[in-house]
């Protein structure tokens, strides 16, 4: 049976943290801790300017993915609104790592620099991995897709690393096109795809 995709909520927060914790641990977000990623995601579900889908089956979720209609508003909101209590929960990582932290927060607020991207912006995609391999990631782009495009999002952006074949391949089948490198940590190339 397919999963069902639907609008994710506040309540499915920690869930989705925990899932991108566990399949997205190679990037930075993730090790800012579950209590960063919980206030992150719920900060998206209530969000005008980002949307949080996710995929559910048997009553858990297997998968989940996340937008933005513009990157710079929506981390403007979880600065205004959630900046102090996520730092707390995020002091260690934040401590070893400022200048990361910085970099992220730049990224979010400082766009491409030259106006030739998309403010529009897939921010994170993962599927469990008992759920891998059935397609779950590319119907939650699509779902993502639509959703943006029904909204009046006519393009739209995504970053991943260099190398990531598998992301790659699924970002080309829905009509994304490679456009330039990027690197938001230094040292850490990796892809800007933009749709359509």
């Amino acid at each position: 049976m397919s999963p069902l995709v639907r609008p994710g909520g506040t309540d499915d927060a920690r869930a989705v943290a925990g899932l991108h914790s566990e399949r997205i641990g190679e990037g930075f977000l993730a090790t800012l801790g579950p209590r960063f990623l919980t206030r992150l995601y719920r900060r998206i579900a209530l969000s005008p300017h980002a949307l949080l889908l996710v995929a559910e089956s048997g009553g858990r979720i297997v998968g989940f993915v996340a937008a933005a209609t513009n990157t710079r508003r929506l981390y403007g909101e979880f600065i205004r609104h959630d900046a102090l209590v996520a730092g707390l929960a995020a002091a260690p990582a934040v401590l070893r790592a400022p200048r990361r932290v910085w970099e992220t927060l730049r990224y979010g607020s400082a766009g491409d620099g030259d106006g030739q991207l998309p403010d529009a912006e897939v921010l994170s995609i993962a599927v469990t991995a008992d759920a891998g391999g059935r397609g779950i990631g590319g119907a939650l782009l699509a779902a993502a897709l639509h959703e943006l495009a029904r909204g009046g999002t006519r393009s739209a952006r995504v970053v991943t690393a260099v190398g990531n074949d598998a992301a790659l391949a699924m970002y080309e089948r829905a009509g994304f096109r490679r456009r330039t490198r990027t690197e938001v940590h230094a040292g850490v190339p990796q892809e800007v795809l933009v749709w359509p």
